[in-house]
């Protein structure tokens, strides 16, 4: 089990709730965390934007992390959403150890 920590932007709570109640419903995450808005300043299409964004943190495992894609592209508003993985290197070993139990069906 290699756990990852993903990390998407969503423009409103609504949204994020979606997508985060969808990877938990499928148990492509075992947990997603709905943080509070963050303004976002990025180039898109060369225009300079400022957004106020919604963060996500999606605990989950690379076999899981296809389902977790495929899920982000259906319900996420972006016509390219930020979908960012980093391995999970250390971590309580109880914690990890949930994380796969709940993600086990991709194991």
């Amino acid at each position: 089990m290699e756990p990852l920590l993903v990390l998407t932007n969503l423009p409103d709570v609504a949204s994020a709730e979606k997508l985060a109640h969808a990877l938990i419903e499928s148990r492509a995450a075992a947990c997603v965390n709905v943080l509070a808005p963050c303004r976002s300043i990025y180039r898109w299409q060369g225009v300079v934007e400022t957004a106020e964004e919604i963060p996500l943190l999606i605990k989950t495992t690379c076999a899981a992390y296809p389902l977790v894609e495929e899920i982000v592209r259906v319900h996420h508003p972006y016509d390219v959403p930020e979908l960012i993985a980093t391995p999970i290197t250390h971590g309580l070993p109880a914690y990890l150890d949930w994380l796969a139990t709940e993600t086990d069906k991709h194991d």
